[in-house]
């Protein structure tokens, strides 16, 4: 039920959005340039990797060397507006419909974190990864790290259909009130899973 759904919703978002689609693929291409698509290598059902799909939000601004620049450095007014309306993130439906994502799920992290989870937090990967969840909904990045996986794991224990309705209602009103999106000195998922690898 929980597929069927996922594909049947997605697939109307897909044609419902797709003059938006293309709108926010020219402005990107526009502002940020090209690609218009940032993709990714992420751990889905079990960790086994997929390629994510999301809009890029950075630019490829560099230094003399040809190196990147810092991502702050990279991040403009249009990326702040993308992401504090997850807008960057529409092209998931795309893995959605692909089976790699589900609409409602722990977010997929990066594959060089896999080995860094104990057991318990390893358990996110035990359902498909989604666009929302019930950590996105209960503080975003206004909640630690670890309480985030706390969450995660509760919604692996209790996933159901009635659990997934409530999530997607809550992303609505959370994205539309912008909640919850920037904290001051917010620790990011690196620093938290390099500063686990210390400690171990």
């Amino acid at each position: 039920m929980k597929r069927f759904f996922d594909f049947s919703v997605s697939l109307i978002l897909v044609f419902m959005l797709f003059p938006m689609f293309i709108m926010i693929a020219l402005v990107v291409k526009n502002k940020l340039g090209s690609p218009v698509l940032f993709r990714q290598m992420r751990p889905g059902f079990k960790g086994r990797p997929f390629e994510i799909y999301k809009f890029r939000s950075l630019t490829d601004e560099k230094d003399e060397k040809g190196n990147f620049l810092p991502d702050d450095k990279r991040f403009t007014p249009f990326s702040s507006l993308l992401r504090g309306s997850s807008l960057d993130e529409l092209p998931e439906l795309i893995n959605v419909l692909n089976g790699d994502m589900s609409l409602v799920g722990p977010r997929p992290l990066l594959m060089q974190y896999l080995e860094r989870y104990d057991e318990v937090q390893a358990r996110r990967h035990d359902v498909r990864p989604g666009i929302t969840g019930w950590a996105q909904v209960n503080g975003r990045n206004d909640v630690s790290w670890e309480e985030k996986f706390k969450m995660d794991i509760w919604y692996v224990d209790h996933q159901n259909f009635c659990v997934d309705l409530k999530i997607l209602w809550l992303t609505l009103f959370r994205v539309f009130r912008q909640e919850g999106i920037h904290q001051k000195g917010h620790v990011t998922a690196a620093e938290f899973m390099g500063s686990a690898k210390n400690d171990q």
